[in-house]
């Protein structure tokens, strides 16, 4: 008899693990997933090797944290800038939407360290290969918060919101640097 009991112990922790394993697979292809930041074109907000949590519920808005595919092998971490239908310009080291300024507090602790020039370099949506006046429909215009060492819609154009795999709000590791993003 103690062997029938423990031939069901097993199929009860067989059970278990598969749907672990079922569950973590849900949970990681439609709600989150763990990231690791590769690169610095996030510094101050993000540095190289935390590893951030990405939610793939709800769209992106307004200086959200995105991760997006940028090639078949290649995924980016940037901020929002643009939004569909968003004319975008920056002006004398000033963000301007739809002609309206826009502060960017995360962008002052760079700005504190390079007071010779400006952080980001004068442009319109025009002069990027985005090529025309406003954010396309169905797309981004996404920059990195370290705007001298970023690839991103200034080089690459505008992200279509297929390519966006989620937002990201928490670096979850290393500890010492564990904290919830502010926009």
């Amino acid at each position: 008899m103690a062997t029938v009991k423990n031939k069901g112990h097993i199929s009860e922790w067989i059970k278990a693990l598969f749907i672990a394993i079922i569950l973590t697979f849900i949970i990681r292809t439609f709600f989150f997933t763990p990231v690791i930041v590769n690169g610095y074109s996030m510094e101050p907000t993000l540095h190289e090797e935390e590893r951030i949590i990405v939610s793939k519920i709800g769209e992106p808005k307004r200086f959200d944290i995105i991760v997006f595919h940028a090639t078949d092998k290649k995924d980016y971490v940037k901020r929002v800038i643009g939004l569909p239908g968003d004319r975008v310009e920056y002006k004398d080291d000033i963000l301007y939407i739809n002609g309206e300024p826009y502060e960017e507090p995360y962008l002052d602790e760079f700005k504190q360290k390079v007071i010779d020039k400006p952080l980001t370099h004068s442009f319109t949506l025009e002069q990027t290969p985005v090529g025309s006046e406003v954010v396309p429909e169905g797309h981004l215009f996404v920059l990195g918060d370290n705007r001298r060492g970023s690839e991103d819609s200034r080089h690459i154009g505008a992200i279509p919101m297929e390519k966006v795999v989620g937002t990201t709000r928490i670096v979850y590791y290393p500890f010492k640097d564990m904290k919830i993003l502010g926009k």
